[in-house]
């Protein structure tokens, strides 16, 4: 996905010209090194004619020098901080045993669809870099491992805004609908189904052998690269109209709560708002880079790639604050964790998976 730069020194002309051809050579001239040649054509038993030639040698040699991209880098400081934020976030599921819920046990498959993702941008950087790009089996790891994550991450979003529309389609009902068996058997199956995608590349279909087939994502194929775009494309339609019915409902939730009117009201404006900015930003991160997959093809300037793949990254940055960091029940763990004490301010009322 990173396309390496190489660059070669420019010979130095000051040496150069003091060895045009047109030029005499001064024997007495110290930066001109003498040594004797013998005659191969002289093959008889008389003496051998030495003579003095110059031993020419050029002051400087071409060296070939890889230049780091701009756009690299930042790839690769967007994914170390991928890895710290997800880093933290599957520590603290994992060290504290009430998080156990299948809302919790969703998000923590995305923090790892994420810190998969921001190591595989980090393993992207150093075989570019420090390792022979031009061996196949560096470049159909990272780049199966960068489209399993990325995978894993986007159906993982789709999972837990599927959960968020059960816990309020089935209000009554999900609490014994959604065990946590059923939560791992999804889960399960939208790794296999990934880890498959990334298998794709090393399994026969990628453009090596046939750079005119390649996608803007060398290996992956143009015909690979435009089903993932158009997957992609689908899977947000699904999430607008899950969003939109979760809407719905809370709406008309709010209009039969009497009682509770005016809180619920600013209640559901305030969730409304919050999932039109979670939709919003996650279609921001994506779009630019499926459209653009779909369009163009290798023979496309590698900077527009780049302008379209960041902010597609920068999308599982921002994953660990939308679905982990806003959790008041994640929040009073990492609190507990690092003070040994909880914000009189943080709510206690338990969170679920209606909540935003």
């Amino acid at each position: 996905m990173i396309l390496s730069l190489a660059a070669a020194a420019a010979m130095s002309s000051g040496s150069g010209s003091s060895l045009n051809s047109s030029s005499p050579l001064d024997p007495f001239d110290s930066s001109t090194s003498w040594s004797l040649a013998e005659d191969p054509s002289n093959s008889s038993s008389e003496p051998v004619v030495r003579t003095l030639t110059p031993d020419l040698q050029p002051a400087t040699t071409a060296v070939a020098v890889q230049e780091v991209s701009p756009w690299d880098i930042a790839l690769c400081v967007t994914g170390t901080l991928i890895s710290c934020e997800n880093a933290l976030v599957i520590a603290v599921l994992f060290y504290t045993p009430t998080l156990r819920a299948p809302m919790f046990i969703l998000i923590g498959s995305l923090a790892v669809a994420d810190l998969l993702a921001g190591l595989g941008l980090i393993l992207n950087f150093v075989f570019t870099y420090l390792v022979d790009s031009s061996v196949e089996f560096v470049t159909l790891l990272s780049v199966g491992l960068l489209i399993s994550a990325f995978s894993a991450s986007v159906l993982n979003i789709l999972a837990i805004t599927v959960d968020r529309y059960l816990s309020l389609y089935n209000a009554l009902t999900y609490h014994t609908e959604r065990t946590v068996t059923f939560t791992y058997v999804m889960v399960v199956f939208i790794w296999v189904s990934c880890l498959t995608l990334g298998l794709l590349p090393a399994l026969g279909w990628n453009c090596l052998k046939d750079e005119s087939t390649c996608s803007i994502c060398r290996p992956v194929t143009k015909n690979n690269a435009v089903a993932l775009a158009v997957t992609f494309l689908l899977v947000f339609a699904l999430m607008m109209q899950l969003y939109l019915q979760i809407c719905k409902i809370a709406f008309r939730h709010a209009q039969q709560i009497a009682v509770q009117h005016q809180f619920v009201a600013i209640s559901t404006t305030k969730g409304v708002s919050t999932l039109s900015a979670i939709l919003c930003a996650f279609g921001a991160c994506w779009l630019p880079f499926a459209m653009y997959s779909i369009v163009a093809d290798s023979s496309y300037p590698v900077i527009y790639t780049y302008a379209t793949v960041l902010p597609a990254t920068c999308c599982s940055v921002i994953n660990p604050i939308i679905y982990a960091f806003r959790n008041p029940d994640i929040q009073k763990s990492l609190w507990m964790a690092c003070c040994g004490c909880v914000p009189s301010n943080l709510s206690l009322r338990p969170r679920t998976s209606s909540d935003v």
